[in-house]
């Protein structure tokens, strides 16, 4: 049966990576980010207070789009980073920073929650979870020259809007998982133990946890 699973988490998380993973192990289709072509990117980064705005209503637009794409393809998809996530966490951050006047942001807004009112939600979102330092860890690794000025500060205050947003979200259900703990590019069996609970999340089980024993345990499979 076809199934539309969204990943979501912080920058550096590992949402790319279980993503591929995942794909490969279900024969499931992945849906990545697109590369950057957001014609407003350059004049943003240059005057975020005048550009923000229409920085984000392109940055939505095209998650939008691929959303809808994601619901037409014939099998199992996952997606690297939800529609969610540019509305909730991003953009609201602009907004709390002082890069976002007000009244371009209550224009956003309506904007994105008129149209959830007709965007069917996907089966699952996975929320993969991590301390500031397992995100820094994890950036500092991959060596992006443009992530090198992420500050932990920053990382701590995108980390408090995604909790935000998980505890109040409803609209389909919800896996979280303890990143700091689970290695599933080290460790194939927490890789697995990932694709365990979210079948069984996609089944129908209401409480699906991941207990300490059984993470440890599946590090050594």
């Amino acid at each position: 049966m076809k199934q539309f699973i969204a990943i979501a988490g912080n920058i550096g998380v590992g949402k790319s990576t279980l993503t591929s993973l995942l794909t490969e192990r279900l024969g499931w289709e992945a849906f990545f980010e697109a590369v950057d072509d957001n014609p407003y990117l350059a004049d943003f980064y240059r005057d975020m207070r005048q550009w923000s705005f229409h920085s984000q209503v392109f940055f939505l637009s095209r998650r939008l789009r691929h959303h809808h794409a994601i619901l037409d393809r014939p099998g199992t998809v996952v997606q690297d980073r939800s529609v969610y996530e540019d509305a909730e966490i991003f953009a609201q951050n602009l907004y709390m920073q002082g890069r976002m006047q007000e009244r371009d942001y209550q224009t956003y807004r309506e904007l994105y929650e008129t149209m959830l009112r007709f965007l069917p939600p996907p089966d699952l979102v996975i929320y993969l979870r991590a301390s500031v330092s397992t995100l820094s860890d994890r950036i500092s690794r991959r060596g992006r020259e443009y992530e090198r000025t992420i500050t932990p500060e920053y990382l701590q205050g995108l980390n408090d809007l995604y909790e935000a947003w998980i505890d109040d979200f409803a609209l389909c259900p919800l896996l979280a998982v303890p990143a700091d703990d689970l290695d599933y590019v080290a460790h194939p069996g927490h890789l697995k133990l990932i694709a365990g609970k979210i079948e069984d999340k996609l089944t129908g089980r209401e409480e699906v946890v991941f207990e300490p024993d059984e993470v440890a345990r599946a590090a050594d499979d």
